[in-house]
């Protein structure tokens, strides 16, 4: 390769690549692998209100978010300003993502934004979505295509103004040509859009099915007729953005329909759990059809002052001494062992001790580092294992309890009352977390946040802290009629102290009962 080739490719390499991304229709694990991938990659995200919040916290640390959404009644920037802004920014040696809802294809006038960088050389990659006009019906539990009522279908635009729709849309020729009529962006025009269908042969009675902001917890659909529908929506005061569906595919319905069927559908959940912890949980109410708000209020992360260390060390160095470990959490087990590599210490200096454990998931983490422990307690906090293990323990027994700078104090206290030594190692801190979440905050000013997750009982009193600190000045009268899910008694009295009303509580303090009791309580209001 010569000299002026190298510096060719060197001045492209100065230019940024656009990926032209569709998101999918609204649920954030509906965007492609790829989709995905170009976001984790970018500088910059340029995004609209389509596209699910969620989606920007798979961006890399440092990369700027650009909203240039449009709503009904306003738009946060014009296109052409839009398609300048993405050239701009490519120039500029960055990434880009421009993340739209659904597939950038349909209706998301992908063309204009790809031709403006073709011209300014600026390289492109067009990455498809799922559209909303196929997903969104299918959330609903109607097959746009059926075998027996629809063999193909149609999809129109129906956001233009009614003289405009006439020059774009032959009606007689859509509405007699296909089985499935799907209309997009078209809430205001439906009584128009009807009135057009029966004009040029469409029933009456074609069922018809509207569906707002399909895939996601706001998920609302509601179905009539041509001859009806103007009324409905009119009625249900429906608003949009929403999918309509024309055809008999939407009778299939009444059979197919699952996801609004789920037992938190509807449901958005604040997650209050540190990041590293939050999966679980938020896993399980996606499963079941809610929407976990990820809002992390702790951060765990090891000590780091010089003396905190020291004392960690001589402790761990006295391996041979303990008769028993106790450990009260799945963070004190993840802990224990990373110092253990921090200091170099074989596992097996500890071959004297009995491996004590409080709740089954703090069993479940020994377990699979091959330890097995002495009998779970049925009460999962410290006085449940005290009783379990009552006859075992003996004066002059020494216990390692390697636990986080919060911990509560009853098992030392009471261990030392029954003659034993205990050795308190501070193997994690639990801190106030740096969380910036725009939209989280937006959701609980507005009440858009449905229940309040806490697991202990720093989540609690870290999450109206951090409130306070984000301008709310009342954060118990913000969460005033939000479901409160606490995991167990002691996390309650720290809310209920605080003023919260916790309505939903375990029987087991786990993640598992958790769920389950919130499920529970979402089927009683339905009774």
């Amino acid at each position: 390769m010569g000299y002026g080739e190298e510096k060719t490719l060197a001045g492209e390499r100065d230019k940024g690549i656009v990926y032209l991304v569709g998101a999918g229709p609204g649920d954030p694990k509906l965007i492609t692998v790829r989709g995905l991938e170009c976001l984790k990659r970018s500088d910059v995200v340029v995004y609209d209100r389509l596209a699910s919040p969620r989606l920007l916290r798979h961006l890399k640390p440092g990369a700027e978010k650009i909203y240039v959404g449009k709503l009904p009644d306003r738009h946060t920037m014009k296109q052409e300003e839009i398609n300048q802004l993405l050239v701009d920014l490519a120039l500029q040696g960055k990434n880009v993502t421009r993340l739209k809802g659904g597939d950038p294809t349909i209706f998301g006038r992908v063309g204009e934004e790809a031709e403006l960088l073709r011209a300014n050389g600026v390289e492109f990659e067009i990455v498809p979505g799922i559209t909303s006009a196929i997903a969104v019906p299918a959330y609903a539990g109607i097959p746009v295509t059926h075998r027996d009522l629809a063999s193909s279908l149609s999809i129109v635009t129906g956001h233009e103004s009614p003289d405009k729709l006439d020059k774009s849309i032959h009606w007689d020729k859509v509405t007699n040509a296909t089985g499935t009529l799907i209309f997009l962006m078209g809430v205001a025009k439906i009584g128009y859009i009807a009135e057009q269908l029966i004009r040029h042969g469409k029933r009456a009675d074609t069922p018809v099915a509207l569906i707002r902001w399909g895939t996601r917890v706001e998920q609302r659909t509601i179905v009539g007729t041509l001859e009806s529908i103007e009324r409905i929506v009119k009625e249900a005061n429906f608003q949009p953005p929403a999918v309509i569906v024309v055809g008999d595919v939407v009778l299939q319905r009444e059979k197919l329909q699952w996801y609004e069927r789920k037992p938190l559908f509807g449901v958005r959940v604040l997650v209050t759990r540190a990041r590293s912890q939050a999966s679980e949980l938020a896993d399980l109410i996606e499963e079941l059809g809610g929407e976990p708000c990820e809002y992390p209020v702790i951060d765990i992360r090891e000590p780091s002052e010089p003396a905190k260390v020291q004392a960690l060390r001589d402790a761990f160095e006295q391996a041979e001494r303990y008769d028993w470990i106790c450990f009260t959490s799945v963070n004190g087990v993840d802990y224990f062992f990373r110092w253990l590599r921090r200091f170099g210490i074989d596992i097996r200096r500890f071959n004297k001790a009995r491996i004590a454990a409080v709740g089954p998931k703090t069993a479940e983490a020994l377990a699979d580092r091959g330890l097995a422990v002495e009998e779970l307690p049925a009460k999962f906090q410290a006085e449940g294992l005290l009783e379990q293990l009552e006859d075992k323990l003996a004066p002059g027994q020494i216990a390692l309890l390697p636990r986080g700078d919060l911990a509560r104090e009853v098992l030392p206290r009471e261990l030392e009352a029954r003659g034993l030594q205990t050795v308190q190692a501070d193997v994690y801190e639990t801190a106030l977390a740096d969380t910036q979440d725009d939209q989280a905050l937006e959701w609980i000013r507005e009440r858009q946040i449905h229940v309040v997750a806490f697991t202990s009982s720093s989540t609690v009193a870290n999450l109206l802290e951090i409130l306070r600190r984000n301008g709310i000045d009342d954060p118990v009268a913000a969460l005033n009629g939000v479901d409160i899910a606490s995991i167990g008694p002691l996390t309650t009295q720290t809310a209920e102290a605080a003023g919260l009303q916790v309505t939903i509580e375990p029987q087991e303090a786990t993640i598992a009962s958790l769920i389950e009791a919130l499920t529970q309580h979402q089927a009683s209001k339905l009774v």
